[in-house]
């Protein structure tokens, strides 16, 4: 079993005087932060004060791009041309970057958001196209991917740095996809509960699926969504948890 884990949160999703999450709690307890670029959520403003806080405390920063949806939180699927795509995310890893060395900072990852990722996770043409443009901006740049889905092939293909990620608060299919949020038990929300269920999949080095069955991977990163009720009490719970039982959670 991995004795050395990242912990990341999705954040600076909000925008203007409107608040997603509590980022500045959720920064004392991750490694990782994955902050959102403009399109989905996330303005200069929130970036530069998300980006400050996660240099003070040494939590590795990553650009989140997405889909340009705000009024949809870039939770809806749009069909668009896979070049426009990847030039989407190649503005907003820009537009991550400049902001990041403004706060003193580096971007190390980078995590496609919401429906990008469902879409990429089961579509290896636009995995690619998603990651060679990034990839073009930065070659060293960690690419970080949903563990044992199309994602994974990708960039090992390329051969380029990247991390496997699991989720503490989203059930998963037999194809190592996550659960439809529209369906029941589709989003955990109890420490209780996930903490150990994450503990179970680094012992068996594997997701381990709403069915009870195995799929074994690399995990390199555990994720939790900054946007959902008890976000703060889920990771401090699965920090602790993870911590007592021999883990040492780091930063990519």
């Amino acid at each position: 079993m991995t004795r050395t884990v990242d912990l990341n949160s999705d954040m600076g999703e909000g925008f203007g005087d409107w608040r997603m999450g509590d980022d500045a709690a959720l920064l004392d307890i991750v490694s990782s932060a994955n902050i959102a670029c403009g399109f989905h959520a996330g303005d200069p403003d929130v970036m530069d004060r998300t980006m400050r806080r996660a240099v003070a405390n040494g939590v590795g920063i990553g650009a989140h791009p997405g889909f340009a949806d705000l009024k949809g939180f870039g939770r809806r699927k749009l069909p668009l041309p896979h070049d426009e795509i990847a030039n989407a995310v190649a503005y907003q890893l820009g537009a991550a970057q400049a902001m990041a060395r403004r706060a003193g900072g580096k971007v190390r990852h980078l995590k496609l958001h919401g429906a990008l990722s469902n879409m990429a996770s089961v579509d290896p043409a636009l995995a690619k196209a998603c990651y060679s443009a990034a990839l073009d901006v930065d070659p060293d740049i960690v690419i970080m991917v949903l563990a044992a889905t199309a994602m994974e092939d990708v960039v090992r293909d390329l051969g380029c740095n990247w991390a496997g990620e699991i989720f503490a608060d989203r059930a998963y299919n037999d194809d190592a996809t996550l659960v439809d949020r529209s369906l029941p038990g589709a989003v955990l929300h109890d420490a209780a509960t996930a903490a150990p269920r994450i503990l179970k999949m680094l012992e068996a080095g594997a997701i381990i699926a709403e069915s009870g069955k195995h799929i074994p991977c690399q995990i390199d990163t555990i994720c939790l969504h900054g946007d959902t009720p008890g976000a703060v009490e889920m990771a401090r719970g699965i920090r602790q948890h993870l911590t007592d039982a021999g883990i040492t959670i780091t930063p990519l």
